[in-house]
């Protein structure tokens, strides 16, 4: 066979390991082998324990999670502080990366519950590395 041959076969496996290499790049997250789309829809189940549970697992994977932002944001308003309280622990697991959540955060600093508040705190200042509480205060 002539060489041509061989290097045409050697560009198609190449091509073939690269597309392989991209598509697994953007594969979407995953917690205990359940998708990141299927956690956010979660968020938004009936039952307050399916809310919580999806929060946690957001928050598991992290800053690859990202795309769930806007969700965990709607989950700061959820009724049950079982569910406000693991958004938060989720946005500070995403750090600097959650950064659009701090409006939402700064309000939850408000929460009727107060560890709701004090998580809302807590993500706040791995968020933006400044403690809301101590803004305006000079010593």
């Amino acid at each position: 066979m002539s060489r041509s041959f061989y290097a045409s076969l050697l560009a198609l496996s190449l091509t073939g390991t690269a597309l392989a290499a991209q598509g697994s790049a953007a594969k979407e997250p995953s917690f205990q082998d359940r998708p990141l789309s299927a956690w956010v829809a979660d968020l938004k189940g009936l039952a307050p324990y399916t809310r919580n549970q999806a929060a946690y697992a957001i928050g598991g994977m992290g800053v690859a999670a990202k795309s769930a932002i806007p969700a965990l944001i709607e989950a700061l308003k959820d009724p049950e502080a079982v569910v406000r309280f693991p958004a938060c622990i989720a946005l500070r697991e995403m750090g600097p990366a959650a950064i659009e959540a701090v409006p939402a955060l700064r309000e939850a600093l408000e929460d009727r519950n107060d560890d709701v508040a004090a998580m809302a705190r807590r993500a706040l200042i791995k968020i933006t590395g400044e403690d809301p509480l101590d803004a305006g205060t000079d010593e």
